[in-house]
Parts: structure tokens; C-alpha cells; sequence
């Protein structure tokens, strides 16, 4: 349960030819409150309770400090240069075999975003249910139990959105990935990925302060 399982993040920089399902630009707060609100490190424990409900199992945050923080908390560079502790840990399915990682990174006093990244395959939608059960455990740990209220982007769930943005992936060519960014929920952006690495799909949930 404690080992790392690196799967390379780098495929989450988007191109200019992305699909985008909702066309929307975000934007970092100043670097004086980057750190002053929100999630912390230590709502990883949050995470890992609620997915061991699901029979999800995640090991023990593991600390990055080195010049690997990118293969873990890479999203892109302006973003990169902010970070300089990072924490990431594996997650399992009910069968033991491996669904992914969780991160987390910023300065050991706050974290300024969180990523997970799932692997699926052969298909898009083969680990469909665990994609909903990870994202909306990051979700409703690090922003807020709140999207049936407020139901940012149109969408009435989180499931809804995940939903949206595998349907649009599928009915596109998958030669370029799809973004879906969504605000409103807190005073975090939300951002789902999908991609394809070599013959399996990459989904990832980046949550960013």
C-alpha cells in the first residue's frame, strides 16, 4: 500500500487544440492570499475515510521535496515554480490492483492544489465508477458538499459532469484531449481532464486554490 506508482502527469498540459466543454479562462489569485484559504494537507485523511467507505484504499502521503515534484504536482510551469513541497499517495481498488495517485502540493504550510489521476482501460469508461467515486470524494473533501445546491457549469451532480465530459470525449476523434473547467462551487477551480496515454485513458481531477 505504500509504494508510489508513478503514472506521468505531464499528459494534463493542455494544447491550444484541446477540446474544451466549457469555455472558460481561470485565473490564480495574487500570490499575498494564494496560501490563506481552503484545503490543507492534512484533508488528504478526509479523502482516504470517505473512499475506504467505497472499498477504495489509499496509502500513507508520501513527501516530495526534490526535483520530482514535477512527475506528482506538475500542472504547468507558472504553477510548477509555486510549488515546493508536494505529497502524493497510491490508491487501490476493492481487487488490489492500482487505480492511480492522489497529490497535493504547494509550501509545507498550505497546499494550493490537489490532482488526482486514474488510469482506464481498454476503454474510456472501464473504471467509470471508481473516476465518480475518487473525484467526488475530492470534491466534497477539499471544496464543499454543496454541488446538488449550487450546480456550477449547468450541471445537476458531479456524476452529470463526468458524465458530459465522457460523452464529449467519445463522440470527438481522442486525438486531442478534452478540458472541462468549472467555478462557482467555491473559491476553487475545478478542472477534468480526459486523454489517452499509449492504450489506456488518463482522467484526471485537478482542484486548484
Amino acid at each position: 500500500m505504500n509504494s508510489k506508482i508513478i503514472i506521468p502527469i505531464i499528459v494534463i498540459i493542455i494544447s491550444a487544440a484541446a477540446i474544451f466543454l466549457i469555455p472558460e479562462e481561470s485565473s490564480m489569485p495574487s500570490s499575498e492570499n494564494l496560501y490563506q484559504y481552503g484545503f490543507t494537507f492534512y484533508d488528504v485523511e478526509k479523502i482516504k475515510t470517505s473512499l475506504s467507505e467505497e472499498n477504495i484504499f489509499m496509502s500513507t502521503p508520501s513527501p516530495v521535496t526534490d526535483h520530482t515534484i514535477g512527475n506528482y504536482c506538475a500542472i504547468r510551469d507558472d504553477i510548477l515554480s509555486k510549488i515546493s513541497y508536494c505529497t502524493t499517495t497510491a490508491i487501490q481498488g476493492p481487487d488490489g490492483r492500482s487505480l492511480g495517485n492522489i497529490s497535493m502540493g504547494g509550501v509545507p504550510d498550505n497546499p494550493i492544489m490537489a490532482i488526482a489521476v486514474i488510469e482506464s482501460k481498454p476503454f474510456v469508461n472501464s473504471k467509470s465508477d471508481e473516476v465518480k467515486i475518487v473525484f467526488e470524494s475530492m470534491i466534497e473533501s477539499l471544496v464543499c458538499d454543496c454541488w446538488n445546491e449550487k450546480q456550477p457549469g449547468g450541471f445537476e451532480s458531479i456524476e452529470a459532469w463526468i458524465d458530459a465530459a465522457e460523452i464529449k470525449y467519445v463522440e470527438s476523434s481522442q486525438t486531442t484531449p478534452l478540458k472541462s473547467t468549472v467555478d462557482g462551487l467555491g473559491d476553487e477551480t475545478l478542472i477534468l481532464e480526459i486523454t489517452t496515454k499509449n492504450e489506456s485513458y488518463l482522467w484526471t481531477l485537478i482542484v486548484l486554490k
